[in-house]
């Protein structure tokens, strides 16, 4: 029996006993499952970890970490944290001490925008900081294991500095999820973050976001702040990646529609921009090479025709191709009088049609926090994309055509990455995404047999 399996079988009972509202499997308990299959990868093998329910009358859920230390070992070593805020939602994993640390965690998570929110948390991170993570949650974990053992604790202490304490951030299911440590000094100070690749994808994602962020480090950006990395290194047989925290805490500035444009800009010219038949080509020879590795099925069939038929316009000679950031989402950005800040560039990548990013960052709108209708969303982003573009002095034809090599790319992704299979929210590009690039590459086809 697997872990997903070992909590899953616990809920029902532990709900139904405790008299509270349903919870959410497809989110909360994934995410507690999630929590415990991380512990594995960051602690040893001689490493138990046990949920403790308090103040919310669930019962103890012992994880699947169950080997304890043998032999001549020394007696096992505890380390408490603090699950936020609670079982029943859980989203952060907090040191229970210091209570500093604990506390600095918490503010630096989300950087909530609205005042509500933030005094939210503030409130939250002031019961911390004074000691009452317990009192006011009632929901820790403890990890114990040999106090010789090793453990991305003391090997991020062996890296960096003795002083290190590490929270977990627990994101919903996806197949690049990955472990996104936050890392904090003692007295609370942010010393940055870790993303962990433990799988190919992981790995390779981790890789590309390292050397990306070198390389940008030394061109520079003009108006964008990005994380620096600090360390990157294998440990385990997973990589490593160090990065310096942004300074979110800055006073947010609103951030026009023409200075984010300009900004999105700045990053596609970063390694210059080409034109002509060359350029098209290549872009569209990488396209068809990620989907190669895609399982085979009426998605792929349909997304490659779809490719077919847009190649066949002659049109892609005519679009100018740079770099993009590759997910600039408004939760991937923050807008501060300081500059602005932009971070995850694992998905960065040159040789992509000028505009990207602009459509990128309205479709995550529509679809995120919005809750709109994702084929809706998707089948707007080609008429919309005339005036989304037109600050980058793309005329409407050929804006039209970048949203359909745009929907083209990241439903490749989806699919190449398995994203349906890991549960990812739309995570099935053929639910949303390639209905509506077919029906736009209908009109393309409509429209050069001179047919409405």
């Amino acid at each position: 029996m697997g872990i997903m399996d070992g909590v899953r079988d616990a809920r029902p009972a532990a709900a139904a006993g405790a008299g509270a509202p349903p919870l959410r499997l497809a989110d909360d308990w994934e995410r507690l499952a999630y929590l415990r299959e991380v512990c594995e990868l960051l602690w040893p093998p001689t490493a138990e970890m046990t949920l403790h329910g308090g103040a919310h009358g669930w019962p103890q859920i012992t994880g699947a970490m169950r080997a304890r230390a043998r032999g001549g070992s020394a007696r096992p070593e505890g380390r408490d944290f603090v699950l936020i805020p609670g079982v029943r939602h859980p989203r952060l994993l907090v040191p229970a001490a210091p209570a500093r640390a604990a506390a600095a965690a918490l503010r630096q998570y989300g950087q909530p925008r609205s005042w509500a929110a933030r005094m939210g948390v503030a409130a939250f991170a002031l019961g911390l900081a004074g000691g009452l993570g317990g009192t006011l949650l009632g929901v820790r974990v403890r990890v114990t294991a040999p106090p010789e053992a090793e453990s991305i604790e003391s090997y991020l202490k062996s890296v960096l500095s003795p002083d290190i304490r590490v929270s977990i951030r627990l994101g919903p299911a996806r197949a690049n999820r990955k472990p996104v440590l936050q890392l904090h000094t003692t007295s609370g100070t942010s010393a940055g973050f870790v993303k962990i690749g433990f799988n190919p994808l992981t790995r390779d994602l981790v890789r590309a976001e390292a050397a990306s962020l070198a390389w940008l480090q030394s061109v520079g950006l003009d108006g964008i702040s990005v994380p620096r990395v600090i360390h990157h290194g294998q440990w385990h047989g997973m990589d490593v990646l160090v990065l310096s925290g942004l300074p979110v805490w800055r006073r947010r500035r609103g951030l026009s529609g023409a200075r984010l444009s300009a900004a999105m800009e700045t990053v596609a010219r970063v390694g210059g921009l080409q034109e002509g038949t060359l350029a098209g080509d290549a872009y569209l020879k990488q396209l068809r090479e990620r989907m190669e590795v895609a399982d085979p099925g009426a998605e792929r069939s349909a997304l490659l025709e779809a490719l077919d038929t847009i190649a066949g316009t002659g049109m892609c000679t005519g679009l100018t191709f740079g770099a993009w950031h590759g997910d600039w989402s408004p939760w991937n950005m923050a807008s501060t009088t300081g500059g602005l800040l932009v971070w995850d560039w694992e998905r960065f990548a040159s040789g992509v049609p000028l505009g990207f990013d602009a459509l990128h960052h309205w479709l995550q709108s529509e679809v995120g926090p919005q809750h709109r209708d994702p084929l809706a969303a998707a089948t707007d982003c080609f008429g919309r994309a005339a005036a989304l573009l037109a600050p980058f002095g793309i005329d409407p034809a050929p804006a039209r055509l970048t949203a359909s090599l745009y929907v083209a790319d990241v439903a490749s992704r989806y699919l190449v990455d398995r994203q349906a299979a890991a549960g990812a929210p739309l995570g099935a590009p053929g639910t949303w995404l390639i209905p509506a690039l077919v029906a736009e590459v209908a009109r393309y086809r409509a429209g050069q047999n001179g047919t409405h």
